[in-house]
């Protein structure tokens, strides 16, 4: 029977809103341009695969903030949860076992 966790729910709103940031900073970047400065668009085809961009106005300055803000969230939930006092209640050998579960939860927690 696989081991279960008892999370700290401080642990469980920490791994949840990194997700939450992760996606929301995924989904920013995929709606801005290719390039943060306006660069011209460019199509080459002499290697293996055709590679194609168009023009790129670049990003403007509250684009550039946003980006910044998400990417300084994600930095410091991630530093908060792979430092989180819990970890050390976890045998050395079943941390990844652990951390896997924690990365897991809300969807196991969906399930039940």
């Amino acid at each position: 029977m696989a081991t279960t966790y008892e999370f700290p729910s401080d642990l469980l709103a920490g791994q949840e809103e990194l997700h939450q940031v992760r996606a929301e900073l995924s989904a920013l970047l995929k709606r801005l341009p290719w390039s943060v400065e306006p660069m011209d668009g460019f199509s080459d085809d002499n290697g293996w695969r055709k590679v194609e961009r168009p023009a790129s106005p670049g990003w403007t300055e509250d684009e550039q903030a946003q980006v910044e803000k998400l990417r300084r969230r994600e930095h410091e939930l991630a530093v908060f949860v792979s430092t989180h006092r819990f970890w050390t209640e976890v045998p050395a050998a079943d941390r990844m076992d652990a951390r896997t579960r924690l990365k897991h939860a809300r969807e196991e927690q969906a399930e039940e």
